[in-house]
């Protein structure tokens, strides 16, 4: 299998993990690749243009982090990460989502960052803001479940959490939510983060 994945995408960074956690490392090649230029193979596996891909020994492709971590999940040895049914599949799925969303939020903030001052729009700024904050507190408040065993939406949140301080320092998290940084500081020491670190 090959994994079209950017090194800075928080996204992309899930299905990493998920491929050490699992095991997989043996079975997927790792292809850098660079969602903001024009790519015909990234295009050819994903209509989106977006990474990360994940294409198959049989030439189909699965996109979006969520498929591909769940199809990598079935394949791997060991306990599952998401488990197949019942109220805890749903919850950590509920959790996913949570980080997932903060993501959106954090990735439109640095895109529109990105833009001119003048054409960029403070109301959405502001919005996106209020997301993180929210989610961010939710997250805190399901520490609990967070320090469990290893599932997906462990891996999920310490991505989007480690992607706020990576890309969005200055939303300073961290000041007001020092359980959950003492969290992700367990989460980011183990090889699977240290080893997808977008810092390099």
């Amino acid at each position: 299998m090959r994994l079209l994945f950017s090194s800075t995408s928080p996204y992309a960074r899930k299905v990493r993990v998920v491929i050490t956690e699992k095991g997989l490392e043996d079975r997927v090649t790792e292809v850098p690749t660079n969602p903001m230029e024009p790519d015909a193979d990234l295009v050819a596996q994903n209509p989106l243009h977006k990474v990360p891909a994940l294409v198959l020994d049989d030439g189909a492709s699965l996109y979006d982090s969520r498929v591909i971590c769940e199809y990598l999940d079935s394949l791997g040895p060991g306990p599952r990460l998401l488990s197949e049914s019942g109220d805890t599949r749903w919850q950590t799925l509920r959790r996913q989502a949570l980080a997932d969303g903060i993501l959106d939020a954090a990735l439109s903030t640095v895109m529109e960052r990105r833009r001119p001052e003048g054409e960029r729009s403070q109301m959405w700024l502001d919005r996106w803001r209020q997301a993180i904050t929210r989610g961010v507190a939710v997250a805190e408040g399901d520490l609990g479940a967070l320090s469990g065993t290893l599932d997906m939406s462990q891996i999920a949140v310490a991505s989007a959490l480690d992607y706020l301080d990576f890309r969005l320092p200055d939303l300073a998290w961290q000041d007001s939510h020092g359980a959950l940084a003492g969290w992700l500081n367990d989460m980011l020491a183990r090889p699977a983060f240290r080893r997808t670190d977008p810092r390099g």
